[in-house]
């Protein structure tokens, strides 16, 4: 049996941890597959619960954090180093930055025979200063010339590794999406719906709109909520708004809803009378879904964004900000309505159309899921991820 190591920056919300978890399910029992990852921030949610239950084992490096700490990296490092010579794995396999940088550092250090990364982000511009970018790059095109092969998980993102950034050839590079299981999404919509809109007192009238992901600056909620403020006025509709994550950005994202009259309850100081709703990180995704009306994305930058994918999957329509990789899952005008990232006023109109036109939001939602469902399912994952494994295999 071909033995894969698989190192994951860390088990936080988001696609890496979806994705793990399918490959090491599913890739058995053709492939063993030994599961780390590093430690996530205490402002994160956890995804080990996705883990639990597909009953994968894991192994935490309390060392490897998000964060830049030349000590803390080292020692993950060599803690790295330590499970590849236990285990000793036929493939390593990277998913994002710092996973990637000391996950294949020990590979090659210790010469495993097959090297593979995925990239899960646009991580080269929007997150750091130049300087930093820079090194970054510098430090990716050593670690792609070391590797057996770069995963992207959009053609978008491999123009921007190959042509833009000049990381490795695009020869080097197979597009492999995302893949979840969407078909949760589809099983007890009615009384999912249901039991998220009695939760929060939501007549069947009331339009329920949803931010998801992590409260940071990326995100650009600050953008979201000046949109909130400015749609109000517009409208005759009735609305409610839930900004689902929790993030370092939370306090002033309070105090702006504050500072615009905009009345807001959170999880430790409950107001479900209040337009705007902070519920934090839920495990109940799929009741979340079923209670909105419609899914918002503000980001400065995105890779893939999973919040769009299932938002499809769950036949919600789309207003999004046009960046990173949003057009490799939303159709503009089809599936979604899309506005620059720094035009408050366009997203504020498409948020706009959608209040207003049930029609619109029904047939976006339509096209959304025929969108997504094959091309980001799980099953089209182990089957593309299986095939890379045996061509490297044969090519050894």
């Amino acid at each position: 049996m071909v033995k894969v190591l698989r190192i994951l920056n860390r088990f936080n919300v988001g696609g890496p941890t979806h994705n793990a978890t399918y490959l090491t399910k599913f890739l058995s029992p053709e492939y063993e597959t030994k599961l780390i990852a590093g430690k996530k921030l205490d402002s994160e949610a956890s995804s080990e619960y996705i883990l639990k239950k597909y009953s994968i084992d894991y192994f935490i490096v309390k060392n490897m954090n998000r964060s830049l700490n030349l000590v803390k990296d080292i020692k993950a490092f060599i803690e790295i180093r330590r499970i590849i010579k236990e285990y000793k794995p036929d493939i390593i396999h990277t998913h994002a930055s710092k996973s990637g940088a000391l996950g294949r550092l020990a590979a090659i250090s210790l010469k495993v025979p097959i090297i593979i990364h995925t990239f899960h982000g646009h991580v080269f511009h929007s997150y750091f200063g130049k300087l930093k970018s820079y090194m970054y790059v510098l430090i990716e095109r050593y670690l792609a010339k070391k590797s057996s092969a770069i995963i992207a998980i959009s053609d978008l993102q491999k123009k921007e590794i190959s042509k833009d950034f000049r990381i490795c050839p695009p020869e080097k590079i197979s597009v492999i999406p995302l893949g979840f299981d969407l078909d949760k999404f589809q099983k007890n919509v009615v009384e999912d719906r249901s039991a998220f809109r009695n939760e929060f007192m939501l007549s069947d009238d009331l339009i329920a709109i949803g931010i998801i992901g992590r409260l940071t600056s990326i995100k650009n909620h600050e953008l979201f909520i000046k949109s909130i403020h400015q749609v109000l006025p517009m409208i005759k509709n009735r609305i409610k708004v839930f900004i689902v994550g929790d993030g370092e950005d939370k306090e002033d994202l309070l105090n702006l809803s504050r500072s615009l009259n905009l009345s807001f309850g959170t999880i430790n100081k409950k107001n479900k009378n209040a337009l705007i709703q902070f519920i934090s990180w839920r495990s109940d995704m799929t009741a979340v879904y079923a209670g909105l009306d419609i899914v918002a994305l503000t980001s400065l930058n995105e890779g893939t964004p999973v919040t769009l994918i299932e938002a499809q999957a769950a036949k919600k329509p789309i207003v999004s900000t046009d960046v990173g990789g949003v057009r490799d899952i939303v159709t503009k005008d089809k599936t979604g309505l899309i506005s620059d990232s720094k035009d408050i006023n366009g997203f504020t109109n498409n948020l706009k159309k959608l209040i207003e036109n049930k029609d619109l939001r029904d047939s976006l939602g339509a096209a959304g899921y025929e969108n997504v469902y094959e091309k980001f399912n799980y099953r089209r994952l182990v089957s593309d991820v299986k095939s890379l494994y045996n061509r490297l295999e044969n090519e050894k």
